[in-house]
């Protein structure tokens, strides 16, 4: 080799290794110091006012909650209400996320933290995190972030499945060179319906009479002529007497039927509601609330809620009484009237949707009418 091709070689060196350098100093300034980044807000441009959609993507399911017409709501299950102040929860937790600690990371590493991107990675791929997107009404992503494993200050004693975590690690999609900490453990980036969905069902009062069909023939019906007066068997074998505690208990169950979840897909056979138990309460205030209540199914009831009527409701007029106190009750009775108006138009947006109740909630409810029978004392021996 003559002096001239090592001359040429060498100055190949050089200007390799000039591009490598400014290569790697254009990346490093192009990101602040590791230290620079702690304690700073690490979704600076997220504004809860402008987010219209968030999407959670967690690797064995998807979820859209959406602000449509002022309510946040459930795109998979067909718009059923979303529970505002779990919403409202998540969004300022984003906004609050600050860098506690922030480390450099490979390609290899993120599946050890359970962040790879769920988008570009293979469906059923060991170590995807779950995704997190909020949108604007235009649909553009405001802010993403992947959320991984939980992170332990100290190694948890027992293990960490159940332990409460100190942390969770995180990344952001266009930075994939960090790994960050923050101090929210995030637990409320669920991908589950039954932890969004607002649990508000509906609550049955001043029931007048109450009548069960159960799906396999049995049934019974009581009623009373006033608020808070007895119950009495509407009818039944002669001489029975309904025992008032259990009367109470099978009406009170109908006081406030919360939700565990929503069904979707399948059809009316599918749930049992070719052949269900059918409830039908009659209140004092002029509504009608008509169950249809499918099979059993791991401890929950696949339930179809009707409601007829508007409410009705006479202010008690009462002699003798003073002009201020007349008064007093009827703004009182006006207020209260406009609450029973709010609800009710709440719970008629629950028809047509399937909801899941746990079974324990309507277990004095479904019962033959000779279990709401007092019972005969047994003649000691």
């Amino acid at each position: 080799m003559n002096k001239r091709y090592a001359g040429i070689l060498i100055l190949l060196a050089l200007i390799v290794g000039a591009a490598a350098l400014f290569t790697r100093q254009r990346e490093e300034s192009a990101q602040p110091p590791l230290a620079a980044q702690l304690g700073q807000l690490l979704l600076k441009k997220l504004k809860a006012s402008e987010v219209a959609s968030i999407v959670i993507r967690a690797p064995e399911a998807t979820l859209t909650l959406t602000n449509k017409d002022k309510r946040w709501t459930l795109a998979e299950k067909s718009g059923f209400p979303a529970d505002l102040d779990k919403v409202r929860k998540l969004v300022v937790s984003a906004i609050e996320l600050t860098v506690g600690q922030v480390e450099p990371i490979g390609a290899k590493d993120r599946a050890r933290f359970d962040l790879l991107d769920p988008a570009k990675a293979a469906p059923g791929s060991a170590g995807l995190a779950t995704a997190l997107t909020f949108k604007a009404a235009d649909g553009h992503a405001l802010a993403e972030l992947l959320i991984g494993k939980k992170y332990y200050k100290r190694t948890p004693t027992g293990g960490s499945a159940n332990a409460p975590a100190d942390g969770r690690y995180v990344m952001l999609p266009d930075n994939p060179k960090q790994v960050f900490v923050v101090s929210d453990p995030l637990q409320q980036v669920s991908a589950l319906s039954a932890d969004w969905i607002s649990k508000d069902g509906f609550g049955v009062h001043r029931i007048e009479t109450l009548a069960v069909k159960l799906a396999d023939g049995g049934g019974y019906k009581i009623e009373r002529s006033a608020d808070g007066a007895a119950w009495k068997l509407a009818h039944g074998a002669r001489g029975a007497r309904l025992d008032a505690s259990k009367a109470n208990a099978a009406a009170y169950d109908l006081a406030n039927v919360a939700i565990d979840d929503v069904a979707t897909g399948g059809n009316a056979q599918a749930y049992g509601f070719d052949h269900p138990t059918v409830v039908t309460a009659t209140t004092f205030d002029g509504l009608t609330y008509i169950l249809h209540i499918g099979r059993l199914a791991i401890d929950r009831y696949p339930l179809r809620v009707e409601i007829e009527g508007t409410p009705k409701r006479e202010f008690e007029q009462r002699k003798g009484e003073k002009p201020a106190a007349t008064a007093a009750r009827k703004n009182s009775f006006a207020a209260e009237m406009s609450r029973l108006d709010e609800r009710v138009a709440r719970e008629k947006t629950l028809n047509g949707y399937v909801l899941l109740v746990a079974k324990s909630r309507l277990a004095e409810l479904l019962k033959k009418e000779s279990e709401l029978l007092e019972q005969k004392a047994k003649k000691k021996r």
